[in-house]
């Protein structure tokens, strides 16, 4: 399969993306979608497989090379000369271990960014234990923030270490680190670690709380779902709405749809001992119609209620289809490419390759002649 490489604000980049799961492939999904030409390197023993991960994997070539043989570490090595970046997300020192660390692959290709994709970071007492975004996030103090004071902490499925502290401030990394080598010659390390990320995308909470107007723990907060206008409802079908409306001409609104601009309850919005009995005025009045009854109601009123959708009902949305936020192109559902530019859009997204796809074409730009592809690709399985 050829790639419709060189579309989007990347083109021209090349990564070298060593084969992980999770965060690291979610960041060379990212890159992929806006241009870059993004290299996977896999095992030989799944050479021919298609892709396990069919959304996060796409829009790469494939090159499978054993990096426990010195035939492979030399081919990977090749590749990674003529790369701008590489997405690293072993343990800290497995890449050194296995000769891809960033000192030999910087000292062959100075103006390489090496990104290192990690739970805990690459040094630091919990560096070497095992994790996941459950655990990234609890120890940033996420977790313990989410969900109904009353039960335990509910996870936001793994969105927020793996996906926006992982891969997403990975990404960024990487596309700061290209510029700076473009404009000084000198590549360099990026250490991206979910537990910085989750702690800085708490910058607006840290924020309130150093104002007081946030209390340190689970429940009574703005976001949190305390708040009567700022939490979901359930309605007469088992649907829910999702009511935003923090801000007065918002909140106005929303009273006036269900008929409460003039009960004194809801006089003083921010008044956080009356915000139990409010939600419990607010959810009977919500349990009266089915969802999309609401959502009709209030579909144009600036009162900032929407219906909670499923992915499937969220793909179907008049607002999503007029944009084409999702796509069906290679038979499942996946999200288009975003953020979306206006001089250099991205192009189609181009469906996962099978793996090791790519190795002789990958191989050979990169210089290796047919003798050295044999020896880096001679444990293949033989079918």
């Amino acid at each position: 399969m050829n790639l419709p490489l060189g579309s989007g604000p990347l083109a021209g980049v090349r990564v070298v993306e060593l084969g992980g799961i999770g965060p690291g492939p979610f960041c060379g999904m990212l890159l992929a979608d806006l241009g870059a030409d993004v290299i996977r390197l896999e095992r030989p023993a799944d050479v021919g497989r298609a892709s396990e991960h069919p959304v996060v994997h796409r829009g790469r070539r494939s090159v499978a090379l054993d990096l426990k043989s010195e035939d492979g570490i030399a081919a990977a090595l090749r590749v990674v000369d003529t790369a701008d970046a590489l997405i690293e997300g072993f343990r800290p020192g497995v890449a050194e271990r296995i000769g891809l660390g960033p000192d030999v692959c910087l000292a062959r290709n100075p103006r390489l960014v090496y990104g290192r994709m990690t739970g805990w970071g690459q040094d630091g007492p919990l560096a070497q234990q095992p994790g996941h975004d459950i655990n990234y996030i609890a120890l940033a103090g996420l977790l313990g923030a989410l969900g109904h004071p009353d039960r335990e902490p509910l996870p936001p499925l793994n969105l927020v270490g793996d996906m926006g502290g992982g891969g997403l401030l990975l990404a960024l990394g990487l596309v700061a680190g290209v510029l700076s080598a473009r404009t000084t010659g000198v590549g360099q390390v990026v250490d991206a670690a979910m537990t910085d990320g989750t702690a800085i995308q708490l910058a607006l909470v840290h924020g309130l709380l150093a104002r007081g107007l946030w209390a340190d723990q689970r429940g009574g907060n703005l976001f949190d779902g305390s708040a009567p206008f700022y939490r979901t409802y359930r309605c007469a079908d088992g649907g829910f709405v999702a009511v935003g409306a923090i801000e007065a001409p918002f909140y106005a609104a929303l009273l006036a749809g269900l008929g409460l601009q003039d009960d004194p309850l809801f006089a003083t919005q921010f008044d956080t001992s009356a915000w139990p009995e409010m939600s419990a005025r607010l959810a009977d009045g919500f349990s009266t119609r089915a969802r999309d009854d609401w959502a009709a109601h209030f579909g144009d009123l600036p009162a900032c209620v929407t219906p909670v959708l499923s992915f499937a009902e969220a793909a179907d949305h008049p607002h999503h289809l007029a944009r084409g936020t999702f796509t069906e192109q290679h038979g499942y559902l996946e999200a288009a490419p975003a953020p979306r530019f206006s001089v250099t859009p991205a192009g189609p997204v181009a469906a996962p390759p099978a793996i090791g796809e790519h190795t002789v074409e990958v191989l050979r730009e990169a210089g290796l002649d047919d003798d050295s592809i044999a020896r880096a690709t001679r444990a293949y399985p033989r079918r």
